[in-house]
């Protein structure tokens, strides 16, 4: 007799082995447990991260940069600069940037620090960007997020505004 999750394996099925009452195999399968939830290991998010940070600043990209606030690299601070031919030409703007034990596999909570009148900045610093929502992929990295939030700057998203005000004013001036 084979004994699973407390069930007494029996000729005529299983039986609860406190109680001797039988039950069916859906039932000795249902107490089994689940699974652990994959987890990502600390490890390997801290390598990434620090990889991330490498490439940033090899890149030489202009008008982005990020680094990790004090001694936590879990949590940075950014700064992208408006990009020219754009109303934020020149504008620096300051970024918080804080990473989940997830990622890559989730998005980084990012907010802007400097105020930004934009269609897609609410007043809380919150962004309204796909890629950092439903459109998240492991393969974007720090680089990715702050050059979308500069192209976001200059070409908004004004059908799906957190700012309302600034959208109208927007499309206004688009239509002059």
């Amino acid at each position: 007799m084979a004994t699973i999750n407390g069930y007494v394996e029996t000729a005529q099925g299983y039986q609860d082995n406190d109680n001797n009452t039988p039950v069916t195999a859906a039932a000795v399968t249902r107490k089994q447990p689940y699974p652990p939830a994959k987890s990502v290991d600390s490890q390997s998010v801290l390598k990434r991260l620090q990889s991330e940070l490498m490439a940033l600043m090899m890149s030489g990209e202009s008008g982005i940069s990020a680094f990790p606030e004090e001694d936590n690299i879990f949590f940075w601070k950014g700064t992208i600069t408006g990009s020219k031919d754009t109303v934020f030409e020149g504008t620096e703007y300051k970024l918080s940037l804080s990473f989940p034990n997830d990622y890559p596999f989730k998005p980084p909570k990012v907010k802007f620090e400097t105020g930004c009148f934009h269609p897609n900045v609410d007043v809380y610093g919150n962004i309204c960007l796909d890629i950092l929502q439903d459109k998240w992929s492991s393969a974007y990295d720090v680089r990715t997020i702050l050059l979308s939030i500069q192209s976001l700057l200059g070409e908004p998203n004004i059908s799906s505004p957190l700012n309302t005000q600034a959208a109208q004013l927007w499309s206004n001036q688009e239509g002059d």
